[in-house]
């Protein structure tokens, strides 16, 4: 394959995904709406200024393995546990329930047997990549619909293996023995996967991150990590597996390291790059024309869609005990068709399974339901408030156990303290007595960070001049953020983003010289306690003390004529 020209095709992609999301931005719009648009513009049906449009597809996939990678990052085996019976259960009700009806409708439309299971199976499956990253965007990955959505769209990905096996039999590719068969392989391969990745990062990288070249080098960790993300995402795609998949359960496994925090702010840059890619490349397959000419069906189907998708959701996850706010509010959030649909739909259509205008419509009807994805994830949280308050009497008679707590609230008293030095040590020490205090610890020195892991503290391996890092600390609900880090410029770096995430947290930063004091001030620091004022003043204490102490001394001085002397 001739690079350049894939490369000019991905330059041009990224400036007009740049130059329109950064329009979409300003007009407070999600930039996701623009790299879509991007795509649609300079795509075969409309402009067609990217010929290169297969390798900028085929490219853009690793963004969505990074950005897995990263997701995962956040949901340790703990967190999964937590969320089980709605990513087993809840999961596949959804996916089952989903295809099913959607079946049904087709039917009674006119469609064959096979094409409307086919089409069942397509609308079953939401988009991971834009769900994830939007929840990731607004900080709600943690909140109850967040959850519970990661764990629906965890099974959906798993689903597209079984998905994939019936489409390809009923397509002539295999007999219900082989389908069977192949199921059967499938769970074992998994079983393999999961194996392997657990050996590998529970195992082999903490060695290889706590060698003396990893702590001195910080490139190392970041090859490692994007080696790890990337790597498992094609060993899942080898196996026959979705290759995101493989990427998410990495990053979930290596989420109980201390490593986790700092590998995912080392790789946000490069996940960036790659999403946008991914984004853009959806919209290139609309086709306008088409659009055009059957707007009408379109918005029947999409509203069709979204509402039923809603729905249903809402539904299944009611069944497991979410309340009806959460669960409405994962209905939103996965009301849109997934990209993996696409994969399916292009089988589909290979196999005759369905005609050229029925993949049309399931495209746009794809790309359409990403355009409303920002605003239907945006609109979660406050239907979820609306819906509450029309509850009020039910929630007052559960009192407060029946209202939900966010994580953010859960950590609401909490003391962060960034850098564990003597200094950061000794901060701990003190406040450690204090009753229902938690304490975060961020430190960049793995070896110091074993320190405060001795303290049983909860501890980040982080730099905390990133801004992922503040936000994994919760520094916009700390009781206080006490900066501790000797470095001058560091310390300041650190001030300001923790002023520019969190306005009211008060923020005491240690001033290692008194030249540097007013410089931390005006970063935004509630407090600065000067190291050479307070040495000043701790050795003139220490001198008033020795000289209390020893008044015989002092008199025999005088009395020897040399007379009294003077202290200032």
């Amino acid at each position: 394959m001739d690079l350049w020209p894939a490369l000019l095709d991905i330059l041009i992609l990224l400036a007009a995904a740049t130059v329109l999301g950064g329009l979409f931005e300003r007009f407070k719009q999600s930039p996701l709406l623009g790299y879509l648009l991007a795509g649609t513009l300079l795509g075969p049906n409309a402009l067609d200024l990217l010929p290169s449009h297969d390798a900028v597809g085929a490219i853009s996939e690793l963004g969505v393995a990074l950005l897995l990678f990263t997701i995962g990052l956040e949901f340790s085996w703990r967190t999964l546990r937590s969320i089980g019976p709605i990513a087993a259960g809840g999961g596949s009700l959804q996916v089952a329930l989903t295809g099913i009806l959607t079946a049904i409708v087709c039917l009674l439309l006119g469609l064959s047997p096979q094409a409307s299971v086919a089409v069942g199976a397509m609308i079953a499956l939401s988009s991971t990549a834009a769900v994830l990253r939007l929840l990731a965007r607004r900080a709600e990955v943690d909140s109850v619909h967040g959850r519970n959505a990661v764990g629906i769209l965890l099974l959906q990905d798993v689903a597209v293996v079984p998905i994939m096996l019936v489409i390809a039999a009923m397509s002539g590719g295999g007999s219900t023995a082989d389908v069977a068969l192949a199921l059967g392989r499938a769970v074992g391969m998994a079983l393999v996967l999961v194996t392997g990745l657990f050996l590998l990062l529970n195992y082999v990288l903490p060695f290889l991150l706590s060698t003396s070249e990893a702590i001195q080098n910080r490139d190392l960790p970041i090859l490692l990590a994007i080696s790890i993300a990337v790597g498992a995402a094609w060993i899942s795609h080898a196996m026959g597996f979705s290759p995101i998949l493989g990427a998410f359960l990495a990053g979930m496994m290596l989420a109980e390291s201390p490593y986790a925090t700092q590998i995912r702010a080392d790789i946000v840059p490069l996940r960036t790059l790659f999403v946008t890619l991914f984004f853009s490349s959806i919209g290139m397959l609309s086709n306008p024309e088409w659009v055009a000419a059957n707007w009408l069906l379109l918005t029947a189907v999409v509203a069709a869609v979204v509402l039923g998708k809603t729905l249903i959701t809402s539904g299944v996850t009611r069944l497991f005990r979410t309340p009806v706010t959460q669960s409405l509010a994962t209905g939103f959030v996965l009301a849109q068709v997934g990209e993996f649909s696409l994969v399916v739909a292009s089988t589909a259509q290979d196999g005759l399974l369905i005609d050229t205008h029925l993949f049309n419509l399931i495209v746009a009807t794809l790309v359409v339901t990403l355009f409303l994805t920002p605003y239907l994830v945006a609109l979660a949280p406050r239907c979820a408030r609306a819906v509450g308050r029309l509850s009020t009497q039910r929630r007052v008679a559960a009192g407060p156990a029946g209202e939900e707590q966010t994580p953010a609230e859960s950590i609401a008293r909490h003391l962060v303290i960034i850098g564990f030095g003597p200094a950061g040590q000794r901060v701990a020490e003190v406040m450690m007595g204090e009753p229902d205090l938690t304490i975060l610890v961020a430190e960049l020195n793995p070896n110091t960070a074993e320190q405060a892991l001795a303290y049983d503290l909860k501890t980040y391996i982080g730099d905390a001049t990133r801004e992922e890092v503040l936000e994994k600390l919760h520094v916009r609900t700390a009781a206080a953020v006490v900066v501790t880090l000797p470095d001058p410029r560091t310390a300041r770096q650190v001030v300001q983003r923790v002023r520019a995430l969190a306005p009211e947290t008060y923020v005491i930063v240690r001033a290692r010289y008194h030249v540097h004091r007013w410089q931390l001030n005006v970063a935004g620091a509630n407090a600065v306690v000067d190291e050479e004022d307070r040495v000043g003043v701790s050795i003139a204490a220490e001198v008033r003390e020795r000289l209390q102490s020893r008044p015989t001394e002092r008199r025999r001085i005088g009395e020897s004529g040399l007379g009294e002397p003077s202290y200032q």
